[in-house]
């Protein structure tokens, strides 16, 4: 297992050496710790140099997170033959209180309502061969009281738009509406928001790499995601309404007899064309189709390549569909399937920086703080991810419970070795403090492993 301080000193053009010292003195407390991830718990856990005055410090110090993290990626993980891609996602922290940075009621999943809460946006790389996410960018949503009012005005104007159109009923465009372009959408506000953090994101690691697709969740299966994610330079990768209205393009006989149509026949969901199946699936009494076609949207400014799955109970002949979407009209349908699958990969960083790292554990209230927090639990997820690969090779199953555990036996260990009267020889030493730190692993070593490592 490689050594924390040196492993983090290569951060050097990122991080100052104090900056590194300090870091490294919290990831060994923190892989150690039991019990709750505050600034608290972690001093109580830390060696010489971690005092809780360290921590605040610590806390209180500006830190590009984004520079740390593609610094790590870069050094240690960064795969020159395999495929990326970005993604991301929101996640929100249940918080009490009213003094923290950011605090406002933001909607969890989990709670299935909006809560008080702070909320981080996230980007991160994920290898597709490897099918693991790399956190990158955690910035905090803050919402400004322009936001919060531009939002509740459109949902007015969206209750007023439906009221009117069941009372008048009226086919065609309203009177007076003129063409626009589709393509010079005004952003919201929270897509200038995350914009503005995905440049940041995109200029930095496309200096070393290059990623074409940008995944997000249907929250941002609209046309103004789309136009975003083109000016990054980027193709959307998202998820459409179940009942979107979406349309195959003119005939030519439609061409010929109507010259200046643009659509053709809507898409019946209920009775897809056989030329657009591309796989077929029965399994436990379900029936699941993939279909994939070329098509338009009359919100969208761009053709878009849609792929369509239509899952049946064969039992109850009950049809649901889930559409998916890209801007990438190349993108075969097992492809694009398999990008928005690995879009959740970044839901299992925030599982892990929550449940071991702190981010439901932090207790600061200002800004930077907040940030801190934020970005030193996702890092130490990306740190952690690096950790496993040689715990990995001696036992194939090893998760982050493992890791902690061999961190905690080392721990208690070093601190019975300082104890002894008389230390006993390196190489003793060594061979007893690793058989300590596999006491409370879950899943011990392969006896393979142990061969392999005593004949070296």
């Amino acid at each position: 297992m490689p050594d924390i301080l040196p492993l983090l000193l290569q951060l050097q053009p990122v991080l100052s050496k104090t900056t590194c010292r300090q870091l490294a003195c919290i990831v060994e407390a923190v892989f150690a710790m039991t019990g709750r991830v505050t600034q608290k718990g972690i001093s109580r856990w830390t060696e010489k140099g971690g005092s809780y005055r360290t921590l605040q410090r610590f806390f209180a110090t500006p830190i590009d997170w984004l520079a740390v993290n593609w610094g790590f990626f870069a050094l240690f993980v960064y795969d020159r033959t395999g495929v990326y891609l970005l993604v991301g996602d929101e996640t929100v922290v249940r918080k009490s209180g009213k003094k923290t940075f950011g605090l406002d009621r933001f909607f969890s999943s989990l709670a299935d309502k909006a809560i008080p809460s702070v909320a981080c946006f996230s980007l991160a790389l994920v290898h597709v061969g490897r099918r693991q996410a790399y956190s990158l960018s955690n910035e905090q949503v803050v919402r400004s009281q322009e936001e919060k009012q531009h939002a509740k005005k459109r949902q007015q104007q969206r209750k007023a738009r439906a009221k009117n159109n069941a009372a008048t009923k009226r086919p065609g465009r309203p009177k007076g509406s003129k063409n626009r372009d589709k393509a010079a959408v005004a952003l919201s506000l929270e897509l200038v928001r995350i914009k503005t953090q995905a440049e940041k994101v995109v200029r930095r690691i496309r200096k070393g790499m290059w990623v074409s697709h940008l995944a997000l969740d249907g929250h941002f299966g609209n046309n103004a995601a789309c136009q975003m994610a083109r000016q990054l330079n980027l193709h959307l990768i998202s998820k459409l309404r179940a009942d979107a209205a979406l349309y195959v393009e003119p005939t030519a006989a439609q061409r010929q007899a109507q010259p200046r149509r643009k659509y053709g026949e809507r898409i019946d969901l209920c009775a897809l064309p056989a030329a657009w199946l591309r796989a077929s699936q029965t399994e436990d009494g379900y029936e699941t189709q993939v279909y994939q076609v070329r098509c338009l949207h009359k919100a969208f400014a761009h053709k878009l390549n849609v792929v369509i799955l239509q899952k049946t109970h064969l039992e109850s002949g009950r049809v649901g569909h889930v559409l998916l979407f890209s801007t990438d009209l190349f993108l075969t349908a097992a492809t694009l399937l398999d990008y928005y699958t690995l879009r959740f990969q970044i839901e299992f960083t925030f599982r892990d920086a929550k449940q071991y790292f702190g981010l439901e554990d932090f207790m600061g209230v200002t800004q930077t703080s907040v940030a801190n927090a934020m970005g030193l639990s996702l890092f130490l997820v990306n740190l952690a991810s690096y950790l496993l690969e040689p715990l990995r090779r001696q036992s194939g199953e090893a998760g982050i419970q493992d890791l902690k555990s061999w961190y905690r036996g080392r721990f208690y260990a070093f601190s019975v070795l300082k104890r002894l009267p008389q230390k006993p020889e390196a190489i003793v030493c060594e061979a007893l403090v690793e058989q300590i730190c596999r006491l409370g692993c879950i899943h011990p070593a392969s006896p393979m492993a142990a061969e392999l490592k005593m004949a070296a």
